[in-house]
This record gives C-alpha cells, sequence and structure tokens, in this order.
C-alpha cells in the first residue's frame, strides 16, 4: 500500500484528503505545519507528500527544499489556495502544483499519475 503525507494547517482539508486518499487505497499521515511533516518523514516514510503552501512557522516553499535535501525522490504535490505561487521559481522543485479545492478529483489524479497507481 502506497503512504502519502498530508501536510496543511487546515485541519479540515488535512482531513478531507485523508478520507478521500484513503478511500482510494492508501495509507494517509497527517501533518499541520512543516516541522511536523519533517519529523514524520523520517518515522512514516511516506511514498508522496502533498503539501501546503502558505503555512505558519517553516512554509511550504522552505519544507519543500528541506524535504528535497533529505529525500530528493520523493514526489511532492504542491497545494495552494493562492494560484499566483505558480510563477515562483521556488515551487518548480515540486513534482507538481495544484490550487486546493474541496473537490479532490485533481489532486486523486495527480497522486495516480506521480505514483502509477490509476
Amino acid at each position: 500500500m502506497k503512504r502519502i503525507l498530508v501536510v496543511d494547517d487546515e485541519e479540515s482539508i488535512r482531513e478531507l484528503y485523508r478520507a478521500d486518499l484513503a478511500e482510494e487505497g492508501y495509507e494517509v499521515d497527517l501533518a499541520a505545519d512543516g516541522l511536523q511533516a519533517l519529523r514524520r518523514l523520517e518515522v512514516f516514510r511516506p511514498d508522496l507528500v502533498t503539501l501546503d503552501v502558505k503555512m505558519p512557522g517553516i512554509d511550504g516553499i522552505e519544507t519543500l527544499r528541506r524535504i528535497r535535501e533529505r529525500n530528493p525522490t520523493i514526489p511532492v504535490v504542491l497545494v495552494t489556495a493562492f494560484g499566483e505561487f505558480k510563477q515562483d521559481f521556488n515551487t518548480w522543485a515540486s513534482d507538481a502544483y495544484i490550487v486546493k479545492s474541496h473537490d479532490t478529483t485533481e489532486l486523486k489524479q495527480t497522486v495516480q499519475r506521480l505514483l502509477g497507481t490509476g
């Protein structure tokens, strides 16, 4: 079973993504911020990370940089409510970029594509 780490400071989004991705057959773990994500990365060892860009403390861009330092091959999907970050050069290190929505169709399709589970 493929493992996904969902990182978002909004609990409702974390729980929505957990439910929808678990329904697709993935094992899902959650982190509320960048520091938690980096700790969970070592313990949970996900096959893919979904990562919110705007979070308190360490934002998603810095968390992405640190994930790439530790594990450059793990797919990372940046998820944000702010479309303008797509133009930010620092987001280009991610494997995919999607705009946050309560409709998780694009997220699920992206995860399937990156993990080869579709």
